[in-house]
């Protein structure tokens, strides 16, 4: 596990114009043994994110010399992907996280560095700006978080995925053969391949998050939503985000019961945020 030293945590001072830096509680860490993500505490630090600050997060990415999936689907691969999907990480921050806004929040990205053979990221501490609260009140957060999808997916309309995934998602057909042929289910393995096709061909295709389970997402106490982990963002229809969203916050159950409505509810957010030029009925159906 990657730990950050004092050259790293001089970096981290330096990067964000502060006099020193110390390494604070760790959030998570990162999926198969490939880094952290810790809270940075400064000291001393001058104006980064429109006011002096004094947490940063730092996601400190070292893969590990044997990687492996935790179910057991690890492989070359995998690691490959993997290791890509940092890599366009650092492209999102770079080239297309300046064009979100407030109905579709992202951390600020203050540095990005190759260190110890992985890379490391200085992210605004969401936490610090109010973001703080993770999904409980589930109703209202489910539905801001609905609402920042709609957002994120109108302002990257039509925008090509350049250096990012050319089709987002952390699930889908192409990336997935050994968990496609580990699927016990006749009927969709028979119809994977037109599914996958109908959402790849869609005519109006944006950005999508790619991992938008409600994991990576976080609540103000007045609701608004910011999203974070921005590892599989690329070309995609929307709906892919939503599903996904959906099916990580919802049981069958409530699914069955709440899907359409929540369905009308991203729509109802996106019609209004499209570009003029945009046919919206032609978009919805």
């Amino acid at each position: 596990m990657p730990t950050l030293d004092h050259a790293a945590l001089t970096w981290v001072a330096t990067t964000c114009g502060a006099h020193s830096a110390t390494a604070g509680e760790r959030i998570q860490s990162l999926w198969s043994g490939y880094g952290e993500i810790r809270r940075v505490r400064l000291h001393g630090a001058a104006a980064t994110v429109g006011s002096a600050v004094d947490t940063v997060v730092v996601k400190w990415v070292r893969p590990p010399a044997g990687a492996a999936h935790p179910r057991g689907w690890g492989s070359d691969r995998s690691h490959q992907r993997k290791l890509r999907s940092y890599a366009v990480e650092h492209r999102f921050y770079e080239y297309f996280a300046a064009q979100t806004h407030a109905a579709c929040r992202v951390p600020a990205c203050l540095g990005v560095a190759e260190r110890d053979h992985g890379q490391a990221f200085i992210l605004e501490d969401l936490d610090a700006a109010g973001f703080a609260r993770r999904f409980e009140d589930r109703p209202r957060q489910l539905a801001a978080a609905v609402a920042w999808l709609a957002h994120f997916h109108a302002t990257f309309l039509g925008t090509a995925p350049t250096g990012l995934w050319p089709e987002g998602a952390y699930w889908h057909l192409a990336t997935r053969p050994d968990e496609l042929a580990a699927t016990s289910d006749p009927r969709l393995k028979h119809a994977a391949a037109a599914l996958d096709a109908r959402l790849t061909g869609a005519r109006f295709r944006t950005l999508i998050h790619g991992d938008a389970k409600v994991d990576n997402f976080c609540f103000t106490a007045d609701h608004r939503a910011a999203a974070v982990d921005f590892q599989y963002v690329g070309g995609g229809c929307g709906v892919k985000d939503l599903a996904y969203l959906l099916g990580s916050a919802l049981t069958e159950p409530e699914l069955l019961a709440q899907a359409d409505g929540l369905v009308d509810a991203y729509f109802a957010e996106l019609r209004p945020a499209l570009p003029a030029a945009i046919d919206a009925d032609a978009l919805e159906a």
